[in-house]
């Protein structure tokens, strides 16, 4: 008996590709993409010839089964970061190695989980229009945040910087040009790619460009591909100062795909079974019509007249709303959590229990340590988790650009040290 290596489910194939499960069985009943069966149950399953085929067809797949960002690095690199939230972004820097010199963050209940868990980060409160960054001027290597998305009004056809103001966006660059650091990371939903036609993401290029910054092609990175249990997206833009030539590269992807099961149960991902806390619940009515739906499925498993009842006029409009009455199954990464995980229309259920995830399941989807506590109401920690960068993630993001400030400050330094190499030659020349 051949034993295949490789082998992917339904489930896992569809989350390499980014695609749905349905998208899949189309593929396989048109002859597009034929599936391989298992000959006991019937069910289809993916290998590496699929792989190569999904390859020729430019379908996207990492290339490497386990990528490896992981990289040491050769001096302390420093970081101020915008917009901190419940630090998803801060934390996963921090475990690269990366040392927090400021972060600021408005929110009342997210400072608090800041200062619960690291006491020793230097955290401001306030409105980032209040803070004056000229003090940290030449001493920073990177400046982050994850800014919100805000529209601008356009006086020409370049946006310049002065134009940016009224927005976040423009305290963002601002802090950029007080503190001149080398690289900046900044962080969206996909949503910025459109948003306004383009408009706006040009313009932030723009002004970034004014302030003596080359920006690198944004990218959309996938959370799944970053050792994420979660098909969380975010938009990267990064800007390198344009007296540097080293080049940046974003994180290597990885084509291995952890599950809620990875999140929730002892595993490659943690070493113990998720903690208990407290959760939301669903409506009696809700969860009456919830516990039909099976692992892995959602409102179109329901019997007809209730898919009318519960999706009102939903369900005569076009699109598969795959999100709406969905249950998770254990061997998929979840959907992306929201900040209020019963509200209709974004419900992640539990794969056996008809309930939201808890708290503590939450924040392992999002890959927090399990001693990373959250401040505030339930209310208010599901916000703070669900507006994190996951952590994993921000730690393969920390990692590209330590690994681009490795090779920046080797390169400064080589011809120093061929200088310096010259002038003790010529000096022992000269002696003789």
């Amino acid at each position: 008996m051949i034993i295949e290596k490789d082998v992917y489910t339904l489930n896992q194939f569809a989350d390499l590709l980014s695609i749905s499960k349905e998208t899949l069985r189309r593929w396989d009943n048109s002859g597009k993409l034929k599936a391989k069966r298992n000959k006991i149950n019937g069910y289809r399953y993916y290998t590496d010839e699929h792989l190569n085929v999904c390859q020729q067809l430019e379908l996207f797949i990492p290339a490497k089964k386990e990528a490896i960002n992981y990289v040491i690095p050769n001096k302390k690199y420093n970081s101020i970061e915008l917009f901190a939230g419940a630090g998803g972004l801060a934390l996963g820097f921090e475990k690269a190695g990366v040392e927090h010199v400021f972060l600021n963050e408005i929110d009342k209940w997210a400072c608090e989980t800041l200062r619960l868990n690291k006491s020793e980060w230097n955290i401001s409160q306030d409105d980032i229009k209040n803070i004056d960054f000229t003090k940290y001027k030449d001493n920073i290597d990177i400046v982050t945040g994850g800014f919100p998305c805000q529209a601008f009004s356009y006086a020409g056809k370049k946006l310049g910087f002065d134009d940016a103001r009224g927005t976040l966006f423009f305290e963002y660059a601002r802090a950029i040009k007080e503190t001149n650091p080398k690289i900046c990371i900044g962080e969206n939903v996909r949503g910025l790619l459109n948003h306004d036609n383009g408009k706006t993401l040009s313009g932030m290029i723009s002004v970034l460009d004014e302030l003596g910054y080359n920006v690198i092609p944004p990218k959309v990175l996938k959370a799944i591909h970053y050792n994420v249990p979660q098909k969380r997206e975010r938009l990267v833009l990064v800007a390198v100062r344009k007296d540097i030539r080293t080049e940046y590269h974003y994180p290597y992807p990885n084509r291995k795909i952890f599950t809620i099961e990875d999140a929730l149960k002892k595993g490659s991902l943690y070493n113990s079974d998720v903690p208990d806390s407290p959760g939301q619940i669903y409506p009696k009515r809700k969860k009456e019509i919830l516990d039909m739906i099976p692992p892995g499925g959602y409102w179109r498993d329901l019997p007809i007249n209730i898919q009318k009842e519960y999706m009102l006029k939903s369900f005569y409009l076009g699109g598969g709303k795959t999100g709406m009455a969905r249950r998770i199954s254990w061997d998929e990464p979840s959907l992306t959590l929201t900040c209020a995980p019963a509200q209709k229309q974004t419900e992640r259920c539990h794969p056996d229990e008809t309930r939201p995830f808890k708290v503590r399941e939450y924040a392992r989807i999002q890959t927090f340590p399990d001693d990373w506590e959250f401040s505030g109401s339930v209310s208010q920690q599901y916000k703070q988790i669900g507006n994190a960068v996951p952590v994993n993630l921000a730690k393969e993001i920390a990692y590209s650009v330590i690994d681009f400030l490795n090779r920046y400050y080797k390169e400064e330094e080589s011809p120093k040290l061929i200088h310096e190499l010259c002038g003790n030659h010529y000096q022992k020349a000269a002696g003789h």
